[in-house]
């Protein structure tokens, strides 16, 4: 009878901890979907995605802005070709290898993406520190001057009298972009793994890709605003939604091959349309954080 009753009570305890377990996991599951649902409204309504698409046509229109594109043209596509080439030649078959064991007949495309994505990253971290840096600043500046935000540039560098935007920069005064860093590498490797999970690994993959990339695009805004890091770290928490899918897209769009240059430009002028939107008051990110954040930094200046 007593091991009958122990049996009992040990089965008991036993659903009491699957029941709690259960429990805890649906209200871990609710506070990511109620999270992930306000992120999505967030980002449909700050229409944050069209600026990548905004950037091209921007790009296309205003000649002007071609000048530190085409100055770096032949480096970068002879290096966009040796990259892509590479990666193909000696890790698309050992990477279908595995992935035809979790992906299927799927694995000869999902290997395809992660190949270029892999590619794009290699290409984006050499490119970023040593080729386009100096460009792509110039690129940001000169596109914020474009739309009459001289004064905002004038933090960041000399603006020399003109009509063409490039031509009026000057000597920079404050260090350019932030280089890739040793953690956006780490994360990379981390996520990888991801794409052995059929369609949807993949999908989500390039998802936190474009998430990491969301958090990068305004560096040179925010240093030109004078943030902190804590500040910068209080805006793009407080506007998850609109970076997350100005980077989903611009991830999207450099991740085609030898295009993926160009596309590294026109990303970088619609990030520098959208900071000009920002200070306008032309968006949907309502005025309500930009002045704290102002009045913080003022007042840290004053100290």
């Amino acid at each position: 009878m007593a091991d009958s009753s122990d049996a009992a009570t040990g089965k008991s305890s036993r659903n009491r901890m699957v029941d709690s377990v259960s429990e805890k996991a649906q209200e871990v599951f609710k506070e990511d979907y109620v999270k992930a649902r306000d992120v999505a409204v967030q980002a449909a309504k700050s229409r944050a995605y069209l600026y990548p698409i905004k950037g091209i046509f921007y790009f296309m229109t205003h000649r002007s802005l071609w000048k530190p594109f085409l100055s770096r043209l032949g480096p970068y596509v002879a290096l966009s070709v040796s990259v892509v080439a590479g990666m193909f030649t000696f890790t698309y078959l050992p990477q279908l290898a595995l992935l035809v064991f979790v992906n299927g007949p799927l694995a000869v495309v999902t290997t395809v993406v992660l190949i270029l994505n892999e590619s794009s990253t290699i290409i984006n971290m050499i490119s970023r520190n040593w080729l386009l840096q100096d460009a792509l600043l110039d690129t940001f500046d000169g596109t914020l001057i474009a739309r009459d935000s001289t004064n905002m540039v004038s933090e960041g560098r000399e603006v020399k009298s003109g009509s063409d935007p490039i031509q009026k920069l000057g000597k920079i005064l404050k260090s350019p972009f932030e280089k890739f860093s040793p953690k956006a590498i780490i994360r990379y490797f981390m996520y990888l793994p991801l794409n052995f999970i059929p369609v949807v690994g993949t999908g989500i993959f390039i998802f936190l890709q474009g998430r990491n990339r969301g958090k990068l695009v305004h560096g040179r805004y925010f240093q030109l605003k004078r943030w902190s890091t804590s500040q910068r770290s209080d805006w793009l928490e407080k506007h998850t939604g609109p970076y997350t899918a100005f980077g989903l897209v611009a991830t999207v769009l450099e991740m085609i091959p030898i295009a993926s240059m160009f596309f590294t430009y026109t990303n970088t002028v619609g990030a520098a349309l959208w900071a000009a939107d920002i200070e306008a008051k032309n968006t949907t990110m309502t005025d309500s954080t930009a002045p704290s954040l102002r009045e913080t930094a003022e007042k840290a200046d004053e100290l």
